[in-house]
């Protein structure tokens, strides 16, 4: 049985305007937080150190700095937290008990804070759509066993989807356990290129990626939003 320390390990490149809300919560109740760089030019390694992180830096990819997190932490459950993405006060003793219980990892079900109601509706929609597949996503925080995490061999380094992939190898091994009450996850990228777009160029990511599209292409339709 793994003890119930965690290490909530944040991937971040220029994350200035959000980092400082990302870190409030876990540096309360984290036993390790770590601040994964890819070689940010902002505040954001200043803010993380002044929230208490151990920050790592090296070349960007958010399988490797996730990898690269992973690391540098020693405790028995990894968090797995984005720089855009709030959880709820208490959220970590949850995860630890879902430890208990037998879950192998898992993830939290998630709230879109808009004022736009089409906007909200997508977190009802992602959480559908996370009890069907049991494959919470980057997004939602996802966690596991150390132990489980090092026999799947950690993420791929892939530039895209690199937490749909463990989403779907973690489900083999055992419980995903999926958590309330729900994280807080950011809608900047629906905002700036707009929902319709997005939900499309989402869908058609997942498409592609499921009839054997390699990561690495599919990230040119993704593309950058800060």
């Amino acid at each position: 049985m793994p003890s119930s320390e965690i290490a909530v390990v944040v991937p971040v490149l220029n994350e200035e305007s959000t980092i400082a809300s990302a870190l409030a919560g876990p540096a309360g109740e984290a036993d390790q937080l770590i601040v994964s760089d890819g070689g940010s030019r902002d505040r954001t390694l200043e803010i993380a150190e002044s929230f208490g992180a151990r920050v790592v830096v090296g070349p960007p990819g958010r399988g490797l700095q996730l990898n690269r997190g992973a690391a540098e932490a020693s405790a028995e459950i990894l968090l797995f937290l984005h720089a855009d993405t709030e959880l709820p006060a208490g959220s970590l003793d949850r995860v630890r008990e879902a430890i208990r219980n037998g879950a192998a990892g898992g993830g939290f079900l998630v709230e879109w804070r808009s004022e736009r109601a089409l906007l909200r509706l997508g977190g009802p929609l992602t959480n559908l759509r996370t009890r069907l597949t049991r494959c919470p996503l980057g997004d939602q925080a996802q966690f596991c066993r150390r132990d489980a995490f090092e026999r799947l061999g950690g993420f791929h380094d892939w530039p895209i989807l690199e937490d749909l992939d463990l989403a779907r190898r973690l489900k083999r091994l055992g419980q995903v356990a999926l958590i309330e009450p729900p994280a807080v996850v950011s809608v900047r990228r629906y905002q700036k290129r707009g929902v319709a777009r997005t939900i499309a160029i989402n869908w058609l990511i997942w498409l592609l990626y499921f009839v054997g599209v390699a990561p690495e292409r599919l990230d040119r339709l993704y593309g950058n939003v800060r």
